[in-house]
């Protein structure tokens, strides 16, 4: 049997929904700015062979910023930080937009400078190198039915 009509037995929960992860803005952009610290501290070992005799040497190279690191390191998904960021409030769009955007120029920049792989960050970054031809004249398709030609 379903409740009755009318019910008001939703006003009787202690809360409604759950507990919003970053309560502030400022929460987020703490917790992101810990991300990006962290991440500055992290390095990997870049191979390269030097010399004469191919002397095998390890290069450390800094991190690149990833919206998927920084949602690994906050314990969220991509999902929940398109949504988030879909929903949020002026307060948390500006601090989103800043955090994407540092993440941004920090690949860039990196990738100028030749510490990331400037094939893969122009890609990410959506800077494919694009050329775009340009028909001008008229395509014509013939189909021929027994004798008869058909032209479209």
């Amino acid at each position: 049997m379903g409740a009755p009509a009318g019910n008001q037995f939703w006003k009787l929960r202690s809360k409604h929904g759950r507990d919003r992860i970053f309560e502030t803005p400022e929460i987020l952009l703490a917790a992101c700015v810990e991300y990006f610290e962290a991440t500055d501290k992290r390095f990997w070992n870049k191979t390269e062979f030097k010399g004469s005799e191919a002397q095998e040497v390890k290069i450390p190279t800094s991190v690149p910023y990833t919206l998927t690191g920084l949602c690994i390191f906050l314990h969220v998904n991509t999902q929940y930080f398109g949504d988030f960021k879909k929903t949020c409030t002026k307060d948390f769009s500006i601090v989103i937009r800043n955090i994407e955007e540092i993440i941004y120029t920090q690949k860039f920049e990196g990738a100028v400078v030749g510490a990331y792989n400037a094939n893969i960050i122009s890609r990410d970054l959506g800077l494919a190198d694009r050329k775009e031809v340009e028909h001008t004249g008229e395509l014509k398709q013939i189909f021929k039915i027994g004798d008869q030609e058909i032209e479209l």
